[in-house]
Protein backbone atom coordinates (compact mmCIF):
# COMPACT_ATOMS: atom_id res chain seq x y z
CA UNK A 1 0.00 0.00 0.00
CA UNK A 2 2.96 2.45 0.56
CA UNK A 3 4.30 2.21 -3.03
CA UNK A 4 0.59 2.52 -4.49
CA UNK A 5 0.51 5.90 -2.01
CA UNK A 6 3.80 7.02 -3.26
CA UNK A 7 2.64 6.36 -6.77
CA UNK A 8 -0.85 8.33 -6.60
CA UNK A 9 0.95 11.14 -5.17
CA UNK A 10 3.36 11.09 -7.92
CA UNK A 11 0.33 10.65 -10.69
CA UNK A 12 -1.66 13.35 -8.81
CA UNK A 13 0.75 16.02 -8.84
CA UNK A 14 1.51 15.59 -12.88
CA UNK A 15 -2.43 15.21 -13.70
CA UNK A 16 -2.59 18.86 -11.75
CA UNK A 17 0.87 19.85 -13.38
CA UNK A 18 -0.77 19.03 -16.59
CA UNK A 19 -4.74 20.52 -16.01
CA UNK A 20 -2.99 23.97 -14.66
CA UNK A 21 -1.25 24.21 -18.00
CA UNK A 22 -3.69 23.57 -20.17
CA UNK A 23 -6.23 25.85 -19.53
CA UNK A 24 -3.32 28.68 -20.01
CA UNK A 25 -2.52 26.54 -23.52
CA UNK A 26 -5.66 27.01 -24.80
CA UNK A 27 -5.99 30.79 -23.75
CA UNK A 28 -2.38 30.80 -25.47
CA UNK A 29 -3.67 29.46 -28.76
CA UNK A 30 -7.01 31.00 -28.87
CA UNK A 31 -7.42 33.76 -26.33
CA UNK A 32 -10.69 32.61 -25.35
CA UNK A 33 -12.13 31.65 -22.16
CA UNK A 34 -14.95 29.64 -23.73
CA UNK A 35 -12.81 27.37 -25.62
CA UNK A 36 -10.98 26.96 -22.16
CA UNK A 37 -14.45 25.87 -20.97
CA UNK A 38 -15.16 24.09 -23.78
CA UNK A 39 -11.81 22.01 -23.49
CA UNK A 40 -12.68 20.87 -20.32
CA UNK A 41 -16.14 20.06 -21.33
CA UNK A 42 -15.21 17.46 -23.33
CA UNK A 43 -12.61 16.05 -21.62
CA UNK A 44 -15.09 15.26 -18.93
CA UNK A 45 -18.03 14.35 -21.46
CA UNK A 46 -17.03 10.66 -22.15
CA UNK A 47 -17.32 10.34 -19.02
CA UNK A 48 -21.37 11.14 -18.91
CA UNK A 49 -21.72 9.18 -22.34
CA UNK A 50 -19.58 6.05 -21.60
CA UNK A 51 -19.00 5.86 -18.21
CA UNK A 52 -21.22 2.61 -17.66
CA UNK A 53 -19.89 0.54 -20.29
CA UNK A 54 -16.71 1.84 -18.48
CA UNK A 55 -17.11 0.30 -15.79
CA UNK A 56 -18.64 -2.63 -17.45
CA UNK A 57 -15.53 -3.48 -18.91
CA UNK A 58 -13.48 -3.17 -15.55
CA UNK A 59 -15.61 -5.45 -14.02
CA UNK A 60 -14.70 -8.08 -16.74
CA UNK A 61 -11.44 -7.67 -17.16
CA UNK A 62 -8.23 -8.32 -14.97
CA UNK A 63 -8.01 -5.34 -12.66
CA UNK A 64 -4.45 -4.97 -12.25
CA UNK A 65 -4.02 -5.61 -16.44
CA UNK A 66 -6.71 -2.73 -16.62
CA UNK A 67 -5.08 -0.25 -14.74
CA UNK A 68 -1.81 -0.80 -16.36
CA UNK A 69 -2.33 -0.43 -19.61
CA UNK A 70 -5.00 2.61 -18.87
CA UNK A 71 -2.09 3.88 -17.55
CA UNK A 72 0.16 3.90 -19.77
CA UNK A 73 -1.91 5.16 -22.66
CA UNK A 74 -2.76 8.26 -20.77
CA UNK A 75 1.11 8.77 -20.63
CA UNK A 76 1.43 7.86 -24.28
CA UNK A 77 -1.40 11.11 -24.59
CA UNK A 78 0.89 13.27 -22.85
CA UNK A 79 3.70 12.77 -23.97
CA UNK A 80 2.17 12.91 -27.48
CA UNK A 81 1.00 16.41 -26.71
CA UNK A 82 4.23 17.66 -25.34
CA UNK A 83 5.59 16.64 -28.96
CA UNK A 84 3.29 18.38 -30.54
CA UNK A 85 3.61 21.28 -28.49
CA UNK A 86 7.99 21.48 -28.70
CA UNK A 87 7.27 21.15 -32.64
CA UNK A 88 4.65 23.59 -32.73
CA UNK A 89 1.97 21.29 -34.18
CA UNK A 90 -0.39 22.03 -31.77
CA UNK A 91 -3.45 23.41 -32.43
CA UNK A 92 -7.12 23.77 -31.22
CA UNK A 93 -9.06 20.75 -33.34
CA UNK A 94 -6.29 18.43 -31.99
CA UNK A 95 -6.00 19.28 -28.82
CA UNK A 96 -9.96 19.02 -28.08
CA UNK A 97 -9.21 15.86 -29.95
CA UNK A 98 -6.88 14.66 -27.38
CA UNK A 99 -8.80 15.50 -24.68
CA UNK A 100 -11.70 13.64 -26.24
CA UNK A 101 -9.39 10.68 -25.97
CA UNK A 102 -8.16 11.34 -22.47
CA UNK A 103 -11.82 11.20 -21.21
CA UNK A 104 -12.62 8.22 -22.97
CA UNK A 105 -9.65 6.02 -21.37
CA UNK A 106 -10.19 8.15 -17.84
CA UNK A 107 -13.77 6.32 -17.75
CA UNK A 108 -11.66 2.52 -17.78
CA UNK A 109 -8.97 4.35 -15.74
CA UNK A 110 -11.06 5.77 -12.74
CA UNK A 111 -12.47 2.40 -11.92
CA UNK A 112 -10.33 0.33 -12.22
CA UNK A 113 -7.80 2.67 -10.23
CA UNK A 114 -9.97 3.27 -7.69
CA UNK A 115 -10.97 -1.04 -7.00
CA UNK A 116 -7.29 -1.63 -7.67
CA UNK A 117 -6.04 0.64 -4.37
CA UNK A 118 -8.73 -1.22 -2.19
CA UNK A 119 -7.76 -4.68 -2.88
CA UNK A 120 -4.27 -3.67 -1.12
CA UNK A 121 -5.84 -3.54 2.23
CA UNK A 122 -8.36 -5.36 4.31
CA UNK A 123 -11.78 -4.32 4.15
CA UNK A 124 -12.20 -3.22 7.59
CA UNK A 125 -9.47 -0.85 6.34
CA UNK A 126 -11.08 0.49 3.10
CA UNK A 127 -12.27 3.36 4.83
CA UNK A 128 -8.81 4.43 5.79
CA UNK A 129 -7.19 4.23 2.54
CA UNK A 130 -9.87 6.28 0.92
CA UNK A 131 -8.58 9.05 3.54
CA UNK A 132 -5.20 8.58 2.50
CA UNK A 133 -6.09 8.62 -1.28
CA UNK A 134 -8.29 12.01 -0.52
CA UNK A 135 -5.16 13.50 1.43
CA UNK A 136 -2.43 12.21 -1.28
CA UNK A 137 -5.23 14.19 -3.71
CA UNK A 138 -4.97 17.26 -2.14
CA UNK A 139 -1.06 17.37 -1.79
CA UNK A 140 -1.00 16.06 -5.33
CA UNK A 141 -3.10 19.44 -6.45
CA UNK A 142 -0.68 21.96 -4.24
CA UNK A 143 2.40 20.38 -5.40
CA UNK A 144 1.71 20.02 -8.88
CA UNK A 145 0.11 23.76 -9.26
CA UNK A 146 3.36 24.91 -7.40
CA UNK A 147 5.92 22.94 -9.66
CA UNK A 148 3.72 23.87 -12.77
CA UNK A 149 4.40 27.69 -12.15
CA UNK A 150 8.18 26.61 -11.93
CA UNK A 151 8.04 24.07 -15.27
CA UNK A 152 6.27 26.68 -17.46
CA UNK A 153 8.86 29.70 -16.10
CA UNK A 154 11.45 27.70 -16.91
CA UNK A 155 11.37 24.97 -19.40
CA UNK A 156 8.20 25.73 -21.50
CA UNK A 157 4.24 24.57 -21.22
CA UNK A 158 6.02 21.14 -22.35
CA UNK A 159 7.76 19.94 -19.23
CA UNK A 160 4.45 19.63 -17.40
CA UNK A 161 3.09 16.97 -20.00
CA UNK A 162 6.36 15.20 -20.12
CA UNK A 163 6.51 15.39 -16.41
CA UNK A 164 2.54 13.76 -16.33
CA UNK A 165 3.87 11.40 -18.63
CA UNK A 166 6.62 10.33 -16.47
CA UNK A 167 4.31 10.25 -13.71
CA UNK A 168 1.84 8.16 -15.73
CA UNK A 169 5.05 5.58 -16.46
CA UNK A 170 5.78 5.40 -13.23
CA UNK A 171 2.35 4.32 -11.77
CA UNK A 172 2.58 1.70 -14.84
CA UNK A 173 6.01 0.40 -13.43
CA UNK A 174 4.84 -0.58 -9.77
CA UNK A 175 1.33 -1.69 -10.64
CA UNK A 176 2.66 -4.91 -11.27
CA UNK A 177 4.58 -5.37 -7.86
CA UNK A 178 1.17 -4.70 -6.17
CA UNK A 179 -0.17 -7.80 -4.07
CA UNK A 180 -3.86 -7.80 -3.57
CA UNK A 181 -4.96 -8.21 0.54
CA UNK A 182 -6.86 -11.96 1.04
CA UNK A 183 -10.41 -10.88 0.49
CA UNK A 184 -9.39 -9.65 -2.70
CA UNK A 185 -7.94 -12.69 -3.77
CA UNK A 186 -10.96 -14.80 -2.50
CA UNK A 187 -13.39 -12.57 -4.23
CA UNK A 188 -11.27 -13.32 -7.30
CA UNK A 189 -12.41 -16.63 -6.82
CA UNK A 190 -15.80 -16.21 -6.33
CA UNK A 191 -16.14 -14.24 -9.44
CA UNK A 192 -14.46 -16.69 -11.85
CA UNK A 193 -17.18 -19.29 -10.96
CA UNK A 194 -20.29 -17.92 -9.39
CA UNK A 195 -23.22 -16.62 -11.36
CA UNK A 196 -23.63 -12.45 -12.02
CA UNK A 197 -26.82 -11.41 -9.89
CA UNK A 198 -28.41 -8.31 -11.13
CA UNK A 199 -30.78 -6.14 -8.26
CA UNK A 200 -31.19 -8.81 -5.38
CA UNK A 201 -35.29 -8.01 -5.34
CA UNK A 202 -35.88 -10.48 -8.94
CA UNK A 203 -33.58 -12.37 -11.39
CA UNK A 204 -35.73 -10.40 -14.10
CA UNK A 205 -33.70 -7.66 -14.19
CA UNK A 206 -30.73 -9.33 -15.82
CA UNK A 207 -30.51 -9.00 -19.37
CA UNK A 208 -28.75 -11.88 -20.05
CA UNK A 209 -28.57 -16.26 -18.15
CA UNK A 210 -27.71 -16.59 -14.88
CA UNK A 211 -25.15 -18.51 -15.84
CA UNK A 212 -22.18 -16.50 -17.53
CA UNK A 213 -20.93 -13.37 -18.53
CA UNK A 214 -22.19 -10.84 -20.61
CA UNK A 215 -19.96 -9.89 -23.76
CA UNK A 216 -17.24 -7.47 -23.45
CA UNK A 217 -18.65 -4.21 -25.44
CA UNK A 218 -22.26 -5.33 -25.70
CA UNK A 219 -24.42 -3.12 -23.47
CA UNK A 220 -25.57 -5.99 -21.58
CA UNK A 221 -22.82 -5.51 -18.68
CA UNK A 222 -24.15 -1.79 -18.85
CA UNK A 223 -27.87 -2.39 -18.57
CA UNK A 224 -26.95 -4.93 -15.58
CA UNK A 225 -24.77 -2.08 -13.81
CA UNK A 226 -27.47 -0.18 -13.58
CA UNK A 227 -29.77 -2.74 -13.40
CA UNK A 228 -27.94 -3.39 -9.89
CA UNK A 229 -27.61 0.08 -9.30
CA UNK A 230 -31.27 1.34 -9.15
CA UNK A 231 -32.53 -1.80 -7.28
CA UNK A 232 -30.10 -0.71 -4.05
CA UNK A 233 -32.13 1.90 -2.33
CA UNK A 234 -28.70 2.74 -0.29
CA UNK A 235 -27.06 3.24 -3.35
CA UNK A 236 -29.73 5.59 -4.93
CA UNK A 237 -29.92 7.33 -1.47
CA UNK A 238 -26.44 8.10 -1.89
CA UNK A 239 -26.83 9.47 -5.24
CA UNK A 240 -29.68 11.67 -4.28
CA UNK A 241 -27.42 13.11 -1.33
CA UNK A 242 -24.35 13.83 -3.38
CA UNK A 243 -26.26 15.22 -6.45
CA UNK A 244 -28.47 17.36 -4.37
CA UNK A 245 -25.18 18.76 -2.10
CA UNK A 246 -23.18 19.26 -5.17
CA UNK A 247 -25.49 20.97 -6.97
CA UNK A 248 -26.07 23.51 -4.63
CA UNK A 249 -23.64 23.65 -2.16
CA UNK A 250 -19.81 22.63 -2.57
CA UNK A 251 -18.78 25.11 -5.51
CA UNK A 252 -17.23 27.38 -2.65
CA UNK A 253 -14.58 28.56 -5.08
CA UNK A 254 -17.44 30.48 -6.59
CA UNK A 255 -20.12 31.07 -3.83
CA UNK A 256 -17.13 32.13 -1.65
CA UNK A 257 -15.69 33.76 -3.77
CA UNK A 258 -18.66 36.39 -5.01
CA UNK A 259 -19.11 36.59 -0.82
CA UNK A 260 -15.42 37.50 0.04
CA UNK A 261 -15.00 39.97 -2.69
CA UNK A 262 -18.69 41.42 -2.86
CA UNK A 263 -20.56 41.97 0.30
CA UNK A 264 -17.85 41.21 2.67
CA UNK A 265 -15.85 43.66 0.78
CA UNK A 266 -12.08 41.72 1.19
CA UNK A 267 -9.79 41.41 -1.92
CA UNK A 268 -8.39 38.42 -3.28
CA UNK A 269 -5.63 37.92 -1.19
CA UNK A 270 -8.03 37.30 1.58
CA UNK A 271 -9.81 35.26 -0.78
CA UNK A 272 -6.60 33.21 -1.17
CA UNK A 273 -6.73 32.96 2.53
CA UNK A 274 -10.17 31.36 2.49
CA UNK A 275 -8.98 28.90 0.05
CA UNK A 276 -5.80 27.39 2.18
CA UNK A 277 -8.02 27.20 5.08
CA UNK A 278 -10.52 25.33 3.20
CA UNK A 279 -7.66 23.10 1.68
CA UNK A 280 -6.45 22.54 5.50
CA UNK A 281 -9.81 21.55 6.64
CA UNK A 282 -10.33 18.87 3.97
CA UNK A 283 -6.79 17.63 4.75
CA UNK A 284 -7.58 17.08 8.34
CA UNK A 285 -11.41 15.93 7.45
CA UNK A 286 -9.44 13.34 5.58
CA UNK A 287 -7.57 12.15 8.74
CA UNK A 288 -10.45 12.03 10.46
CA UNK A 289 -12.23 10.15 8.01
CA UNK A 290 -9.59 7.19 8.10
CA UNK A 291 -10.97 6.30 11.70
CA UNK A 292 -14.17 5.22 10.05
CA UNK A 293 -14.95 1.56 10.48
CA UNK A 294 -18.48 1.07 8.92
CA UNK A 295 -19.86 3.78 7.61
CA UNK A 296 -23.55 3.95 6.12
CA UNK A 297 -25.57 6.06 4.04
CA UNK A 298 -27.44 7.72 7.27
CA UNK A 299 -23.91 8.91 8.21
CA UNK A 300 -23.42 10.51 4.86
CA UNK A 301 -27.08 12.38 5.04
CA UNK A 302 -26.60 13.26 8.23
CA UNK A 303 -23.19 15.11 7.51
CA UNK A 304 -24.49 16.83 4.28
CA UNK A 305 -27.00 18.41 6.02
CA UNK A 306 -25.00 19.19 8.62
CA UNK A 307 -22.47 21.23 5.87
CA UNK A 308 -25.87 22.50 4.33
CA UNK A 309 -26.48 24.23 7.96
CA UNK A 310 -22.83 25.48 8.11
CA UNK A 311 -23.63 26.76 4.81
CA UNK A 312 -26.54 29.04 5.60
CA UNK A 313 -24.41 30.41 8.78
CA UNK A 314 -21.64 30.45 6.17
CA UNK A 315 -24.21 33.12 4.29
CA UNK A 316 -24.92 34.88 7.23
CA UNK A 317 -21.75 35.58 8.43
CA UNK A 318 -21.17 39.32 8.87
CA UNK A 319 -17.43 39.69 8.49
CA UNK A 320 -13.94 37.97 6.98
CA UNK A 321 -12.90 36.18 9.90
CA UNK A 322 -16.32 34.82 11.40
CA UNK A 323 -15.91 32.92 7.91
CA UNK A 324 -13.02 31.61 7.98
CA UNK A 325 -13.95 30.38 11.38
CA UNK A 326 -16.63 28.59 9.78
CA UNK A 327 -15.29 27.14 6.60
CA UNK A 328 -12.91 24.78 8.90
CA UNK A 329 -15.70 22.73 9.92
CA UNK A 330 -17.54 23.01 6.44
CA UNK A 331 -14.69 21.68 5.04
CA UNK A 332 -13.64 19.07 7.27
CA UNK A 333 -17.16 17.74 7.24
CA UNK A 334 -17.67 17.88 3.39
CA UNK A 335 -14.28 15.83 3.50
CA UNK A 336 -15.61 13.46 5.86
CA UNK A 337 -19.02 12.69 3.88
CA UNK A 338 -16.88 12.25 0.54
CA UNK A 339 -15.03 9.47 2.40
CA UNK A 340 -17.88 7.78 3.98
CA UNK A 341 -19.87 8.00 0.73
CA UNK A 342 -16.44 6.56 -1.32
CA UNK A 343 -16.79 3.46 1.34
CA UNK A 344 -20.49 2.95 1.10
CA UNK A 345 -20.01 3.40 -2.96
CA UNK A 346 -16.66 0.83 -2.98
CA UNK A 347 -17.91 -2.13 -0.32
CA UNK A 348 -21.72 -2.13 -0.69
CA UNK A 349 -21.77 -3.89 -4.32
CA UNK A 350 -21.20 -7.31 -4.33
CA UNK A 351 -17.51 -7.46 -5.81
CA UNK A 352 -18.22 -8.71 -9.34
CA UNK A 353 -20.80 -5.36 -9.78
CA UNK A 354 -18.18 -3.29 -8.11
CA UNK A 355 -17.26 -1.80 -11.86
CA UNK A 356 -20.32 -1.53 -13.10
CA UNK A 357 -21.51 0.50 -10.07
CA UNK A 358 -18.47 3.02 -10.25
CA UNK A 359 -19.42 3.50 -14.19
CA UNK A 360 -23.43 4.26 -13.54
CA UNK A 361 -21.70 6.49 -10.41
CA UNK A 362 -19.29 8.08 -13.25
CA UNK A 363 -21.62 9.00 -15.79
CA UNK A 364 -24.40 10.60 -12.96
CA UNK A 365 -21.51 12.48 -10.91
CA UNK A 366 -20.37 13.88 -14.42
CA UNK A 367 -23.80 15.00 -14.91
CA UNK A 368 -24.54 16.98 -12.00
CA UNK A 369 -20.85 18.37 -12.13
CA UNK A 370 -22.00 19.98 -15.08
CA UNK A 371 -24.84 20.99 -14.18
CA UNK A 372 -24.14 22.45 -10.93
CA UNK A 373 -21.78 25.58 -11.69
CA UNK A 374 -24.37 27.09 -14.17
CA UNK A 375 -27.32 26.57 -11.81
CA UNK A 376 -25.59 27.48 -9.05
CA UNK A 377 -24.69 31.10 -11.11
CA UNK A 378 -27.69 31.73 -12.12
CA UNK A 379 -28.64 31.88 -8.62
CA UNK A 380 -26.00 34.20 -7.39
CA UNK A 381 -26.78 36.46 -10.38
CA UNK A 382 -30.49 36.62 -8.60
CA UNK A 383 -30.39 35.69 -5.39
CA UNK A 384 -26.56 37.08 -4.83
CA UNK A 385 -23.68 35.53 -2.56
CA UNK A 386 -25.54 35.54 0.78
CA UNK A 387 -28.80 34.58 -1.04
CA UNK A 388 -27.17 31.40 -3.03
CA UNK A 389 -25.60 30.21 0.22
CA UNK A 390 -28.35 30.56 2.63
CA UNK A 391 -31.03 29.09 0.06
CA UNK A 392 -28.88 26.27 -1.17
CA UNK A 393 -27.97 25.26 1.98
CA UNK A 394 -31.59 24.91 3.00
CA UNK A 395 -32.72 23.23 0.04
CA UNK A 396 -29.96 20.51 0.86
CA UNK A 397 -31.14 20.33 4.65
CA UNK A 398 -34.69 20.20 3.74
CA UNK A 399 -33.91 17.29 1.02
CA UNK A 400 -32.29 15.32 2.89
CA UNK A 401 -34.46 15.86 5.68
CA UNK A 402 -37.88 14.86 3.48
CA UNK A 403 -35.98 12.17 2.37
CA UNK A 404 -34.92 10.62 5.54
CA UNK A 405 -38.90 10.66 7.05
CA UNK A 406 -40.13 9.15 3.52
CA UNK A 407 -37.51 6.67 4.58
CA UNK A 408 -38.55 6.36 8.37
CA UNK A 409 -42.67 6.17 6.98
CA UNK A 410 -41.51 3.46 4.46
CA UNK A 411 -39.60 1.44 7.36
CA UNK A 412 -42.50 1.62 9.71
CA UNK A 413 -45.07 0.54 7.34
CA UNK A 414 -42.94 -2.33 6.21
CA UNK A 415 -43.09 -3.08 9.92
CA UNK A 416 -46.79 -3.33 10.72
CA UNK A 417 -47.75 -4.74 7.25
CA UNK A 418 -50.05 -7.71 7.95
CA UNK A 419 -48.89 -11.34 7.12
CA UNK A 420 -50.31 -13.40 4.67
CA UNK A 421 -53.91 -15.10 5.69
CA UNK A 422 -53.97 -18.66 5.81
CA UNK A 423 -55.20 -21.00 3.10
CA UNK A 424 -59.37 -21.39 3.05
CA UNK A 425 -60.87 -24.82 3.27
CA UNK A 426 -62.81 -25.15 0.07
CA UNK A 427 -65.90 -27.50 0.43
CA UNK A 428 -65.74 -29.77 -2.29
CA UNK A 429 -69.71 -31.82 -2.84
CA UNK A 430 -69.41 -35.73 -2.90
CA UNK A 431 -65.49 -35.59 -0.95
CA UNK A 432 -67.06 -35.78 1.99
CA UNK A 433 -64.38 -33.46 4.39
CA UNK A 434 -63.33 -29.99 2.60
CA UNK A 435 -60.33 -29.90 1.28
CA UNK A 436 -57.52 -26.71 2.28
CA UNK A 437 -56.33 -25.38 -1.11
CA UNK A 438 -52.56 -24.91 0.82
CA UNK A 439 -50.27 -26.96 -0.73
CA UNK A 440 -49.33 -28.00 2.96
CA UNK A 441 -52.80 -30.08 3.81
CA UNK A 442 -53.04 -33.18 5.50
CA UNK A 443 -54.16 -36.46 3.99
CA UNK A 444 -57.59 -36.83 2.97
CA UNK A 445 -59.50 -39.22 5.20
CA UNK A 446 -61.47 -42.29 3.06
CA UNK A 447 -65.37 -41.85 3.40
CA UNK A 448 -66.76 -44.51 5.21
CA UNK A 449 -69.88 -44.68 3.53
CA UNK A 450 -67.97 -45.14 0.22
CA UNK A 451 -66.83 -48.35 1.30
CA UNK A 452 -69.79 -50.64 0.06
CA UNK A 453 -68.60 -49.61 -4.08
CA UNK A 454 -65.32 -49.29 -5.66
CA UNK A 455 -63.51 -45.95 -4.88
CA UNK A 456 -62.83 -44.28 -8.49
CA UNK A 457 -59.69 -42.62 -9.25
CA UNK A 458 -59.72 -38.89 -9.27
CA UNK A 459 -57.96 -36.42 -10.79
CA UNK A 460 -55.59 -34.25 -9.22
CA UNK A 461 -58.14 -31.67 -7.50
CA UNK A 462 -57.34 -28.09 -8.75
CA UNK A 463 -57.82 -24.29 -7.16
CA UNK A 464 -60.89 -23.19 -9.64
CA UNK A 465 -64.57 -24.42 -8.75
CA UNK A 466 -64.81 -25.46 -12.65
CA UNK A 467 -61.58 -27.57 -12.45
CA UNK A 468 -62.63 -29.16 -9.07
CA UNK A 469 -66.26 -29.66 -10.22
CA UNK A 470 -65.07 -31.33 -13.54
CA UNK A 471 -62.94 -34.34 -11.68
CA UNK A 472 -66.00 -35.39 -9.58
CA UNK A 473 -67.22 -39.17 -10.37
Amino acid sequence: MRWWSVANLVSNTGTWMQLTVQNLLVLQITGSAAATGLSLAVQAGPGLLLGVFGGAMVDRWPRKVTAAVSQGVLGAIAFLTATLIACGLLNVPVLLLLAAVTGIVNTIDGPATSLLGNDLVPRKDVPSAIALGSMVHSAGRLIGTALAAAAVGTLGMASAYVANGVSFLFVTAVIPFLRPAAHAVRAAAREATAPVEAAPVTTRTLPWPRRGRPPVGTPDGARAGLAYFLGRPRLVALAGITAVSSIFGRNYQLTLAVLVIGPLQADQSDFGTVSAVLAIGGILGAVLAGRLQNPTVRLVGVLAACGGVLQVAAGLTPGLLVLVALVIPMAVVESISDTAGATVLQTDPAPEMRGRVLGVWRSASTGWQLAGPPLLGVLVEFAGARGALVSGGLLIAGAIGWGAMRHRAAARRTAVAPQAAPAVPVPVPGLGRPRATSPSRSPRRANPRATARPTPVLAPVTTTVRGMTANLP
